[in-house]
């Protein structure tokens, strides 16, 4: 009779939570998310802050609930004298037609993976408990401050979601939380806040951070420095551009404040992965094309919309010619005047170096150091 009463109880839990979830009335978390991303975008601020909110404790509430009904079930006498046994809870669970705790661990294991659990039953209780946070609500609620202006909450949001990323519904969402925290660290111009972040984000770029990634960098330096840019074009392809804005924005910060060797190595890096989404676009749509010089390249570049888009969005020309100051701060005249002679070139038509190409006219008459004052 007492057995009963257990489960009935943890029953009647469970059934409010997805009753609660089912009636029309209210909306899943996740829709409410998705209203407020609408009302943000719609410039409606305000209303759409309410919502996220709104989805942020909306799944609070329900995952809470979760909880309550587990430990319901975990404190069965029965299922107490099984221990930490996850895999003889589930038993239990099976045999006794305990639908509600089975619904739970099946909402469960789609969040975790079930190996990660060890077979603990307290583990998988711990982890219901953790699947309360909502690092896209917090993200969002991020969002809709900082276009506001209330950058230091902006930031603390930011940090909280990057916190919570084991339970972001898409994993590569964490860089983009990343770069906004880089982001207002660079308006507030907290330059080694906006360091840590930026090498924090490189840890996922595995051809920089690996153990092979010396090699890399060696073999990288060797090509162009001694058969210069086009044969290193010819033989280099990669094109993770999730991280070119990383290497880009670290390679101007330590040029900037003096680091030229430093500088080279994130700017080489910027400059190999822009190029090479540059050359992969290109043949998407020309499949016999094939790369010889920079020249030829900037010929195929100037045909396309989508490119010189692309080539203003990732500063191409700045980060050149910063490169090439970068290659003579660190000893390294030859390359320098390589990149500086081909952007003196690009002084006409659609695919004007401008500022760019006079900057580096002006250092292959008397090169020099620029200030380091220019920072991202």
């Amino acid at each position: 009779m007492r057995k009963n009463r257990f489960f009935f109880l943890g029953f009647f839990v469970f059934i409010t939570v997805f009753a609660f979830a089912q009636i029309p009335s209210e909306k899943p978390y996740w829709f409410t998310l998705e209203q407020g991303k609408l009302l943000f975008r719609t410039g409606q601020y305000g209303d759409a802050l309410l919502a996220f909110e709104d989805a942020r404790e909306q799944r609070k509430t329900l995952y809470t609930q979760m909880e309550r009904s587990f430990i319901t079930l975990l404190s069965i006498p029965e299922v107490r004298r099984l221990g930490d046994s996850l895999p003889l809870v589930e038993t239990y669970i099976r045999d006794q037609r305990q639908e509600s705790a089975a619904a739970v661990l099946r909402e469960l294991y789609y969040r975790v993976p079930k190996a990660s659990l060890e077979g603990s039953a307290r583990t998988a209780l711990e982890q219901l408990g953790r699947l309360k946070n909502y690092p896209e609500a917090e993200y969002w609620i991020g969002e809709t401050y900082r276009v506001e202006g209330e950058l230091g909450i902006a930031l603390k949001q930011y940090q909280k979601a990057y916190d919570q990323r084991e339970f972001l519904e898409n994993s590569g969402f964490e860089r983009e939380i990343l770069y906004k925290i880089v982001d207002i660290h660079r308006l507030r111009q907290e330059y080694p806040e906006m360091e840590k972040w930026l090498l924090e984000i490189l840890k996922q770029d595995l051809l920089w951070s690996e153990d092979s990634g010396m090699f890399a960098k060696n073999a990288l330096f060797r090509i162009i420095e001694n058969d210069g840019i086009n044969r290193f074009l010819t033989l280099y392809r990669y094109n993770n551009g999730s991280v070119e804005k990383a290497h880009r924005l670290l390679g101007l910060y330590y040029y900037a404040s003096g680091r030229h060797s430093r500088a080279t190595e994130h700017l080489l890096y910027a400059f190999l992965i822009q190029n090479s989404i540059i050359i992969e676009e290109i043949l998407r749509n020309k499949f016999d094309f094939v790369f010889t010089n920079l020249e030829n390249l900037r010929n195929e570049i100037i045909q396309r919309p989508v490119l010189r888009a692309y080539i203003e969005e990732v500063e191409y020309y700045k980060t050149m010619y910063y490169l090439g100051s970068a290659f003579y701060g660190a000893g390294k005249p030859a390359p320098a005047r390589e990149f500086w002679t081909f952007l003196s070139l690009q002084s006409g038509g659609g695919f004007a170096a401008g500022e760019w190409g006079g900057r580096a006219r002006g250092q292959l008459r008397s090169p020099s150091m620029d200030p380091a004052v220019e920072y991202p």
